[in-house]
């Protein structure tokens, strides 16, 4: 089950789950690349290199999935793209004060909240990044 095939506003749980599985992911495999690009010192600097940016980013996925799906119930309006903002912002937040920033956070509310409003407009109606090739 992915996260466009559970109802917006419903089992917050579900959601959750998935968004922190994403950005597990993305934590792992940006932090490998990471390593590779800039070699630690030892092993055990890039094993806590790669957790601090992976729980972070797990952390962050878990925010936006629970942010998103809490105010699609409160505002009793599951797919109003203002809910991805919402979510998005949550989740720079939590990151400018990860990185006890506060213009990190704000930029990171701003650039990922509209990255998130526009990801919900284009499912909503459809747009395609890359459609099918032209033979």
């Amino acid at each position: 089950m992915g996260y466009w095939d559970v109802p917006e506003g419903a089992d917050c749980v579900q959601k959750t789950w998935i968004t922190a599985k994403v950005g597990t992911a993305l934590g792992l495999v940006g932090s490998a690349y990471h390593t590779v690009a800039f070699q630690p010192e030892s092993a055990l600097a890039a094993l806590q290199r790669a957790t601090n940016t992976t729980v972070t980013l797990a952390t962050m996925g878990a925010i936006f999935g629970m942010a998103t799906c809490l105010s699609a119930q409160a505002r009793e309006a599951p797919d109003d793209p203002l809910n991805y903002f919402i979510g998005g912002c949550a989740s720079g937040i939590f990151l400018g004060a990860r990185t006890h920033s506060a213009m990190t956070g704000t930029s990171a509310c701003l650039g990922l909240g509209t990255l998130a409003f526009f990801t919900k407009v284009g499912k909503m109606e459809g747009w395609k990044l890359a459609g099918p090739p032209e033979l």
